[in-house]
């Protein structure tokens, strides 16, 4: 009973992880998004390099915010497999970016995380993030609420 206990836990743990990373980057909250990852961190499929360590991704991912002003990013549950102290993650994504210029312009992503994440002694955090994108689109024709 303990080791399901357990095994639930790190269930909910983990996907807390993936949680707070779409609402750290919508929020641009970059102290708590810092969290979610391992110093060690590495993104794949996020442009044509990988990217390696924390300070490098959070200061690509600034970069290229900077052109929205605002985004949401909703994530479907996950698909959790777990190994001891590490876990395998699928998860669903749809992505909204809304440009500041010219207004009206919105990005549209759909694609899967597929993400690696271990426990440390304090948290779980994500080792290893790719994104496999299935579709994007460009749309002029969103309007912001009055």
């Amino acid at each position: 009973m303990e080791r399901e206990a357990q095994a639930l836990a790190d269930r909910l743990a983990t996907q807390d992880v993936m949680v707070r990373y779409a609402a750290c980057l919508d929020e641009r909250d970059w102290v708590a998004y810092r969290d979610c990852f391992a110093s060690d961190v590495e993104f794949h499929g996020f442009g044509p390099q990988v990217i390696s360590g924390v300070d490098a991704w959070i200061e690509f991912v600034e970069g290229v915010l900077d052109r929205f002003e605002a985004t949401q990013h909703m994530l479907g549950p996950p698909r959790i497999v777990l190994s001891g102290s590490q876990a395998e993650l699928r998860t669903e994504l749809a992505a909204q970016h809304f440009y500041h210029e010219p207004k009206g312009r919105i990005f549209s992503l759909w694609g899967t995380y597929r993400s690696t994440l271990v426990r440390l002694p304090e948290r779980w955090c994500i080792r290893r993030h790719a994104l496999e994108t299935r579709a994007t689109r460009t749309d002029d024709v969103y309007r912001q609420p009055q």
